[in-house]
């Protein structure tokens, strides 16, 4: 099973979101908000989650709620990848992969923690025109989720397997 862990937006964050332009143009694919997350670690195939949800559960007793800030504009990430930059959840990042990292190393060079939200896949590069675009919106994240993400014949499915809350 594919696993990640993550911080989802509250539903007046998603407005706000969803309030983005989001023209029809060919080959970009637009994420819809119930996909819409930030991802604190992604774990990859996992056998059992059970390991896993523990840790987390053990690793986040006592851990602090977060505020976060979305924005100040969309920008890319990578080559092809539309997004929203994410602040104030460094920590938590660091607190979820300290927890699982006994039961799912890190990989050898894996990539350090970025927060954000991705609004778009495009299949050569993001268009200027979609870079720069205002979006601002505050919340307090109070849980963290444990993910699993089924791929294949169309967008992502993410199914919440558990909830942890913070604080």
């Amino acid at each position: 099973m594919r696993l990640f862990v993550a911080v989802r937006p509250p539903a007046e964050v998603v407005d706000v979101i969803g309030a983005l332009p989001r023209p029809e143009r060919h080959g970009i694919r637009w994420t819809r908000s119930d996909q819409w997350h930030v991802t604190l670690r992604f774990l990859g195939d996992v056998e059992d989650h059970e390991p896993v949800a523990a840790a987390l559960c053990a690793g986040l007793a006592g851990a602090p709620q977060a505020t976060v800030t979305v924005g100040p504009a969309t920008a890319k990430l990578g080559r092809g990848v539309l997004m929203i930059p994410v602040q104030g959840l460094d920590e938590l990042a660091a607190t979820v992969l300290d927890a699982t990292s006994a039961v799912v190393p890190e990989p050898e060079g894996a990539f350090s923690f970025r927060g954000h939200l991705t609004l778009a896949r495009c299949p050569r590069s993001v268009p200027r025109w979609a870079i720069g675009t205002l979006v601002g919106a505050t919340w307090t994240a109070d849980q963290v989720e444990l993910v699993s993400s089924r791929l294949g014949g169309g967008p992502p499915v993410h199914d919440v397997i558990a909830r942890f809350g913070l604080g």
